[in-house]
């Protein structure tokens, strides 16, 4: 039998709800926004998040990580077969890079559209490279974290027809994935109840980062400085915390994350692990962060 939870955690729990805009000062639902919240059969973060994604624009994406973060893996975890999941993984993660140096590339070549100077293209994409692709991708981390990763792998679902062969050979869990096709569907429909606009951002991942820090900002932790081994400190308690392993940011290690869940092993762990910008919190919640003695936002 589970135990009652401590007064401390009841406490936090409401401080979240209220900075999530879900309860009022006198601890009652807000309208419209906290109505909505308990409209969606899910953890209030996660309601938080489907419905920022409404202003940001990234609503079809978000539904469909929040459908992700509804079962318990997408992942097949095989005996002797860790080098190989690693790799699945790592592929999906760097789908976003391919995605992006082949719309960079056709720009490039919409440049020099119906010339024959192919000096010219190639100067033209060596510049839209250096300007675009290298500060992106690797001045910064390209693996931008696990929510971005769970869109690759839908993507890669559905354009293969939801193939049990597919997940098969990619290390998916083919259960997990048509739960979280029928799980997707049911928030789609909530969503449209609710007024939210279906859009999809295309390839602005950063949109979505936002609205996964717009309903975690509560989860945020900082790389500790000069840390050799990973350390990480929650920026609300200063309690340490390392990247689980199974996260495609595992010894990637941004300066500051978002996590969606956590383990305790002999350590404590982040799980669904998303790289964000600090200043995003202050613009998430201002009323969770305001009395910080630190300022979340430096660096």
């Amino acid at each position: 039998m589970s135990s009652s939870p401590s007064p401390k955690a009841m406490i936090r729990a409401v401080e979240v709800l209220y900075s999530l805009g879900v309860l009022d000062d006198d601890a009652k639902l807000t309208s419209p926004l906290g109505f909505q919240v308990a409209e969606i059969p899910l953890d209030p973060m996660i309601s938080k998040m489907i419905l920022s994604s409404n202003q940001l624009g990234c609503s079809e994406e978000i539904i469909t990580i929040a459908a992700i973060l509804s079962v318990q893996s997408i992942w097949v975890f095989a005996r002797g077969a860790q080098r190989e999941l690693d790799e699945a993984k790592m592929r999906f993660a760097a789908a976003e890079f391919f995605r992006h140096l082949h719309q960079v590339l056709a720009r490039c070549f919409a440049e020099v559209l119906g010339g024959t100077n192919s000096m010219q293209f190639l100067f033209a994409a060596l510049w839209f490279l250096w300007k675009e692709i290298v500060p992106r991708y690797f001045i910064t981390e390209w693996r931008e974290g696990d929510h971005v990763t769970y869109l690759s792998v839908y993507k890669g679902f559905t354009q293969s027809g939801k193939s049990s062969q597919w997940c098969y050979k990619n290390f998916k869990n083919y259960q997990a994935m048509k739960k979280v096709i029928e799980i997707r569907e049911q928030l789609r429909r909530i969503a449209q109840r609710l007024g939210i606009v279906l859009k999809s951002c295309e390839r602005d991942v950063e949109v979505v980062r936002k609205a996964v820090t717009a309903g975690f900002f509560a989860n945020a932790c900082c790389l500790e400085v000069h840390s050799q081994g990973g350390v990480y400190k929650t920026i609300r308690s200063g309690q340490e915390i390392y990247i689980h392993p199974s996260s495609v940011l595992f010894r990637v290690n941004p300066k500051w994350v978002i996590y969606n869940s956590f383990v305790s092993t002999d350590r404590q762990y982040m799980r669904n692990v998303i790289s964000m910008d600090p200043s995003w919190l202050i613009e998430a919640a201002p009323h969770f962060y305001q009395q910080r003695q630190h300022n979340p936002t430096a660096s």
